[in-house]
């Protein structure tokens, strides 16, 4: 190419001014120059061409026979050189050129047919930068009018087709007609066929034909649309190896298309593919490039979605610092500035609610303020930045109570209403934000005018979101909240039946759910609590059904644990006192039950399940795959979604229904999905009671399931408030143990313990005829998960404690025992055990006592179990851990325990080489565990903020499988430790001389009981058991 550019400036020289030859040289020079900068993108290039051109078109005067060539030749390059930088004097010139040409090629012109074609190419970069209508419609009608030219046979017949077809799918964009998107990919086909393989224009029409078919994939969701796509863009990009000039072009094409894919359907590598053929993509578009700041946005967005998807803060962050890097790339009268800007502003905006930096929300609404201004009157996406703006807006406000904020906020929502007329897909939300603004200015100043318009808007959108919109929910819940407000303004009874009414509706909902739809169906049991109206049961249970599909949705990682935290709340407690209050009682356990463990009971339930229906056979095995794409695919929709309406929602919800019902047909899995019923439950109560000890902000009660009776209500004469305090005041003691005269501080706990919550369950035991010296399981919500129910006690002479009158254990929920007692060793003849010690951690202070811990079980089990190993030391890694536990069914671990109370799947077991997590205990599939013994500090402690959740080691080792676990409650001294355990094992071997699991209670309580007076209260209690 440079030798061919020499030539041609050498050609150049040797025709000086009044050559004969001189414009053809011109020419050929420019053309060069043009070709170069189309393969290396260098913009010296490109400006050098446009001005030998205008040269050449000095030397064509009107009626010279090249004048049209040359006006077209000029006008040609002034597109490219706005496609690369976005100056947009230069497109409007082009038109002009096109024009003029057009006007001296009349019909019968050989150049006609070109002349049109380059018209209408310059119309359509023009639309695509001012967003005016009547531009593309001008270019459909050119396109159409060189095809008319260009018959069957002729040379650039395909490349029409190919342009007309694009042109249809920018109208489609546009204006959502769905006939121009079929005109469009049947007119693409067309040219592919004209295209066979050979043909120079071939990668051309099948990146055409791909782009038309992701289109249509994305107004209708059909997956072979989008399929097709990507085999065609892989076709494209074989036929473009490295050092084609449009070979960027195709691995961004292809990564959009694996992008879409990975939203459907939820398959990973798709996603980590995309970013890499974008990366790719961007290698060869070096600083100076043209497409340098496309590949740089496309990297961005993509990066962008996937900390959507995952939450990654280090994605976000790079996808800020990429959109910068475009905008420098876009400036001031660039056509794609607004983009950037507006990218910029919407990632920091998530970032400031991630992370809360205000400068991060200041830059934000500065950068849509600068968006806006590029979006003028007219411009197509000028209501999305109306309404951009407008929220963030609104959020500051939010945060930071100036009024002037919310006023603007109204004023933008306004203006983004006017712009979203009756029949406008995002109509819906431009209501809904707009009276959601007015509702918090009534709020504010209290001008009823500003709630009468609220209600009149949320009026509107509930009529535009009907039954199956995927913001059905948000608009009932809106309206009955305003109905409600104006209810306690105006007392009119009618506006509180109303909002009831409007509550009754969401139990009716029956597709996938939303965090939206649990939103709404929380709003409704806040409200029901209220004003003690008689549907709050109802509300609780559908709050519930849709939490249950809503979290089904989610995969079982760590990652989604702050979604489920935030979703369940108070929830279940709540739920459980309003059905005691109802003497529902069953009721109460089902939903307690329910809401409680969440993130545990879906690990548990989308591990074994799910896993069985894909052994079940092909059908199961396909219904399994099925599922998992469709509720992966419908998250990232509602994840995605940010008010507007996505077009793939709805039909993914019938899909997911669909195979969700389908499952429901094959054996065994007729309540697939579905919560345990309390029939089910109370299985957990065949071995002794299980007390549910509950603490609501409405009153806390204690329920005593038994196996064979009705459960017995027991009130508790003490509140949420107060339960609190006492946790507290136990966490406060706690931290103090060894190192002070907390003694006294201890026994108080206890004591009060005993008086307000453990003694009245006693005596309903007692009545119950439960006799004394039998099993118990606690089944603790709220703040109670945090106390040591089974050190109560009236701690005085002649008067016994809890421990002297019942064994306890712990259950997290009734649903996890039932499965630990039906989980029977397959290979019940043989007994491995593992004892892993780690006394010199990678972190943390030496244990002197793990060694002689150690010893102590190998010398008490080595004759009796199978095989015995013991993993000490430099041997007791975290991968040696891993894989021992992947050989052993019991396990005994001796070492440091290490909470993190913010970060609860961050808590770890201390080894050799660095921390033992929760999150590599649950990423494990055991075979068959049985029992462990976590013989460290702090294995019941999980995140302060969400105690019901249960996320700390012992209940990782339990939902890992193991059936029976020992933990501790806080810190446990090294040699008591070391005597518990020595003293728990001779108790755990049963009279055959075998090791039994439902033993470990009883045993801890002998081993317990035997040191009594050896050693202080605190470490007395510190061990507790957990399941058979």
């Amino acid at each position: 190419m440079a030798d061919k550019v020499e030539k041609c400036r050498a050609a150049l020289q040797r025709c000086p001014p009044g050559h004969s030859n001189r414009t053809k040289s011109l020419n050929d020079l420019a053309n060069s120059l043009a070709d170069r900068f189309q393969q290396r993108g260098v913009p010296s290039d490109l400006d050098e061409a446009i001005e030998l051109f205008r040269a050449a078109v000095l030397l064509c005067p009107p009626s010279h026979s090249d004048r049209s060539s040359a006006l077209n030749n000029l006008a040609s390059s002034l597109a490219d050189r706005f496609q690369e930088q976005g100056v947009p004097s230069d497109l409007d010139e082009a038109i002009e050129l096109h024009r003029a040409a057009l006007f001296i090629c009349p019909p019968g012109h050989s150049s006609r047919s070109h002349t049109l074609n380059n018209l209408g190419t310059s119309l359509c970069d023009r639309f695509k930068q001012r967003g005016v209508a009547s531009d593309l419609d001008e270019a459909i009608e050119l396109y159409r009018a060189a095809l008319l030219l260009r018959p069957l046979g002729h040379s650039l017949r395909s490349h029409t087709l190919n342009n007309l077809g694009t042109s249809l799918c920018d109208r489609f964009e546009q204006r959502g007609v769905s006939s121009d998107l079929d005109e469009a990919i049947e007119l693409h086909r067309a040219a592919l066929f004209i295209c066979p393989p050979g043909h120079s224009l071939r990668s051309n029409s099948l990146d055409s034909l791909a782009s038309s078919l992701s289109d249509r994939f994305q107004q209708r969701g059909v997956p072979s649309d989008l399929d097709e796509a990507i085999e065609l863009h892989r076709a494209a990009l074989l036929l473009r190896p490295p050092g084609h000039f449009r070979r960027p072009t195709s691995l961004n094409n292809l990564a959009v298309g694996l992008y879409d894919r990975f939203q459907q359907r939820g398959v990973p590598s798709d996603l980590d593919e995309a970013i890499e053929l974008h990366r790719a993509a961007l290698l060869l578009r070096p600083p100076g490039h043209s497409d340098r700041a496309m590949s740089l946005n496309n990297i961005g967005i993509s990066l962008y979605d996937r900390f959507k998807q995952w939450g990654v803060p280090s994605d976000l962050d790079e996808a800020i610092e990429l959109h910068r890097a475009a905008l420098l790339l876009r400036p001031p009268g660039h056509s794609d500035r607004a983009m950037s800007l507006n990218n910029i502003g919407i990632s920091l905006y998530d970032r400031f609610q991630q992370q809360g930096f205000p400068s991060d929300l200041d830059e934000a609404i500065e950068l849509h303020r600068a968006a806006l201004l590029l979006r003028p009157p007219g411009h197509s996406l000028r209501s999305a930045s109306l309404k951009n703006l407008g929220n963030s807006l609104f959020v500051k406000f939010e945060q930071r109570g100036v009024p002037s904020d919310l006023d603007e906020a109204i004023e933008l929502h306004r203006a983004a209403l006017l712009l979203r007329p009756p029949g406008h897909f995002n109509r819906s939300s431009s209501l809904i934000h707009l009276a959601t603004c007015l509702a918090d200015r009534f709020q504010q100043w209290g001008v009823p005018s500003d709630l009468d318009e609220a209600i009149e808007l949320q009026r509107a959108a509930l009529l535009i979101c009907p039954p199956g919109h995927f913001l059905r929910s948000t608009s009932l819940d809106d309206l009955a909240i305003s109905l409600r407000c104006r209810f306690k303004q105006r007392g009119i009874q009618a506006d509180l039946n109303e909002a009831f009414g409007l509550y009754v509706q969401l139990s009716y909902l029956s597709h996938a759910i939303s965090r939206r739809d649990l939103t709404a169906a929380k709003s409704w049991a806040t409200s029901a609590e209220e004003t003690n109206h008689p549907s709050a049961l109802l509300a609780y249970q559908t709050a519930l059904k849709f939490l249950d599909q809503h979290v089904t949705l989610l995969s079982s990682s760590p990652r989604h644990f702050d979604v489920v935290k935030m979703a369940t709340a108070s929830l279940a407690m709540d739920a459980f006192s309003c059905s005691v209050r109802h003497g529902a009682l069953t009721t109460a356990v089902e939903m307690v039950e329910q809401g409680r463990a969440v993130f545990w009971t879906q690990l548990a339930r989308l591990r074994s399940p799910l896993d069985e229906l894909s052994l079940s056979g092909d059908t199961g095995a396909a219904l399994e795959k099925e599922f998992r794409q469709l509720s992966f695919g419908l998250r990232s929709a509602f994840d995605q979604s940010n008010n507007e309406q996505p077009p793939r929602i709805r039909q993914l919800t019938m899909q997911w229904n669909d195979v969700v019902s389908r499952i429901r047909m094959q054996p065994d899995f007729s309540r697939f999905l579905l919560p345990p019923l309390f029939s089910d439950l109370r299985k957990a109560a065949e071995e002794g009671p299980v007390i549910i000890v509950n603490a609501s902000r409405h009153g806390c009660d204690a329920l005593i399931v038994l196996s064979s009776h009705d459960p017995v209500h027991v009130p508790l004469d003490v509140t949420r408030t107060e339960v609190s305090e006492l946790s507290s005041e136990f966490q406060s003691v706690a931290e103090q143990f060894g190192c002070s005269d907390h003694q006294l501080k201890l026994v108080g706990i206890l004591r009060k313990l005993w008086h307000h919550v453990v003694d009245p369950v006693v005596q309903a035991l007692r009545v119950s005829n439960v006799r004394p010296g039998s099993r118990i399981w606690w089944c603790p919500t709220a703040e109670f998960t945090l106390l040591p129910l089974h050190a109560a006690g009236p701690y005085e002479r002649e008067r016994n404690n809890l421990s002297q009158i019942y064994i306890s254990s712990y259950t997290p929920t009734l649903a996890t025992l039932v499965r630990a007692r039906e989980r029977v060793s397959r290979n019940s003849s043989t007994q491995h055990f593992v004892a892993i010690g780690q006394a010199n951690p990678d972190r943390g202070k030496e244990l002197r006592c793990v060694a002689p811990e150690l010893a102590a079980i190998s010398q008490c089990l080595v004759p009796i179990v199978s095989s015995f190993r013991s993993l000490r030391d430099s041997h007791a890694t975290v991968q040696d851990a891993l894989d021992a536990l992947n050989h052993n069914q019991w396990l005994h671990l001796a070492c440091h325990g290490m909470p993190n109370r913010t970060h609860p799947f961050d808590s770890s077991f201390a080894m050799r080489d660095g921390p033992l997590m929760i999150k590599d205990i649950i990423r494990s599939n055991w075979q068959n565990p049985e029992f462990a013994f976590l013989s460290a500090c702090h294995t019941t402690v999980g995140d302060e903020k969400s105690p019901d959740e249960l996320i700390h080691l012992a209940a990782a080792m339990q939902f890992s499988g193991f059936r029976s676990v020992i933990g501790s409650m806080w810190s446990v001294d090294d040699d008591v430790a070391r005597q518990v355990v020595s003293l728990f094992y001779r108790n755990l071997v049963d009279g055959s001389g075998r090791l039994d699991c439902t033993r470990a209670a009883v045993a801890l309580h002998k081993a317990v009981k035997s040191l009594r007076k050896k050693i202080p209260l605190e470490q007395q209690i510190v061990f507790v058991h957990i399941g058979v």
